[in-house]
């Protein structure tokens, strides 16, 4: 069957892409920015990639266009599937239809940390011997493929409460109906499609509501957001992590590097791992109960955690030039840009830390996250905010609220010179953006040299 996928390049889309070629699909695809990880990933599949919405790529017919969520009305690709009436479908129906059916679905829900979270524990079932397949919004590095079909009935999946499609506006996690449901954190975002936060958390209720009374339901005690979801009804059992909850930590070093973890008062074992921060920590507590619930016992669990190596972009050391360390990073929400440079700033201590920030999801372009971010910066030395001409909104003034050093810049020349006029050896630079950023990465270390 030739497959055609629109916007194929979002890291959804992608990984299914990914999935549909392993099943022994034709795929094709089109995107208006095709840029890495995804598409070098999809080119080395032997995927074909399209740049652009031309209606031409839809000639001759394939058997059925995927359509990614990104698109809407008016494209021209869409409008050319609509009038000629060609099978279409959203990515994760086809993916719920395809690949979820029959298989014991492990979903990892949240505003945070999914991508992570969702490697971790794909990593531990690998581990364990249970070749687990996975679909990952992401690249994990102890994988190198961001899905795959796995063959056991376990399959974990990166489970987003974003929109499946223009015409489907329920949450893309409604459709993979798991049995194991991670529920990380919830807080608003995605301001472009929720008016609010009760909206969302409607969503995850439609969630828990798919979860069966055999399964599990795994959050912490620390997010009143989840708590409201299960108080609307819950006819799972749940386990919950951190402070008074069944799973617990004791920490062993402060950035998060190494910690004991405890299950219902017993000590099960330490991890010691190069991933800093307490969310990761958290996020690990959350992955050995899920994985516990498919088998594997906690000691083994982690033994998993201490050989877990992340995932690409999320605080991916990409170059050290000169004693100067360039850090790639996919945190876009005030709280991820905060407890990422908490993390860091624990491991490396007083040395200078320089964050570079693109304000460039949905809902910072759109301001809804602007009153959080000068509290979100403290733990660094000094910001640099990237405004692109398109930015709606005064992000001078937010800087000019910002307790370190801040300038705001136009360019990713003007970064640059700055990071050179003020990077001195034992400088770290994180770079956060959840899109390519201009392949600023490349160019600061070309201009450090």
């Amino acid at each position: 069957m030739h497959i055609h996928i629109l916007g194929i390049c979002g890291t959804f889309m992608g990984s299914m892409a990914v999935l549909a070629k392993e099943l022994g699909h034709h795929v094709t695809g089109s995107d208006a920015n095709v840029y890495p990880p995804m598409s070098t990933q999809l080119q080395a599949q032997g995927i074909e990639l399209t740049q652009g919405y031309d209606p031409a790529q839809l000639d001759p017919a394939p058997d059925l266009v995927v359509i990614g969520n990104a698109m809407s009305r008016g494209n021209p690709a869409v409008e050319y599937v609509l009038n000629k009436g060609l099978p279409y479908v959203s990515g994760p129906q086809w993916l719920a239809d395809h690949v979820l059916q029959n298989r014991w679905v492990l979903a990892v829900a949240g505003t945070h940390g999914k991508t992570t979270t969702s490697s971790m524990l794909a990593w531990v079932l690998e581990h364990a011997g249970m070749t687990p397949g996975f679909l990952i919004g992401g690249v994990p590095q102890n994988f190198s493929v961001s899905a795959r079909l796995g063959d056991t009935p376990f399959f974990v999946i990166e489970a987003d409460e974003y929109d499946s499609a223009f015409f489907d506006k329920r949450s893309k996690f409604v459709h993979y109906r798991p049995r194991t449901a991670i529920l990380n954190n919830l807080e608003f975002d995605h301001a472009d499609i929720f008016p609010d936060l009760p909206a969302i958390e409607r969503q995850f209720h439609h969630l828990v509501r798919t979860i069966p009374s055999e399964g599990l339901v795994i959050h912490p005690t620390t997010e009143p957001a989840l708590q409201r979801v299960i108080e609307m009804g819950c006819w799972t059992p749940v386990q919950t992590t951190g402070a008074g909850g069944q799973w617990q930590v004791k920490l062993l070093s402060e950035d998060g590097s190494k910690f004991e973890v405890m299950f219902e008062g017993v000590a099960q074992g330490v991890v010691e791992w190069d991933m800093t921060g307490q969310h990761n920590v958290a996020n690990a507590l959350a992955t050995l109960a899920a994985a516990r619930h498919v088998g594997v016992v906690p000691s083994m669990g982690i033994a998993a955690l201490s050989a877990f190596k992340s995932v690409k972009r999320r605080m991916e050391k990409v170059a050290e030039v000169r004693g100067i360390t360039i850090y790639d990073d996919f945190a876009h929400h005030p709280t991820a840009i905060a407890t990422t440079l908490d993390g860091l700033r624990k491991k490396i201590g007083d040395a200078p830390l320089i964050a570079i920030i693109e304000p460039r999801s949905n809902s910072m372009k759109l301001g809804a996250h602007r009153d959080g971010l000068p509290e979100s910066v403290v733990d660094a030395d000094q910001v640099i905010w990237y405004a692109p001409a398109s930015l709606g909104w005064d992000l001078a003034g937010t800087a000019a609220l910002c307790t370190v050093p801040s300038i705001v810049s136009d360019s990713l020349e003007g970064i640059i010179e700055r990071v050179k006029s003020q990077a001195q050896p034992g400088t770290h630079v994180v770079i956060m953006s959840n899109g390519g950023f201009g392949g600023l990465h490349g160019k600061l270390a070309q201009a450090l040299q």
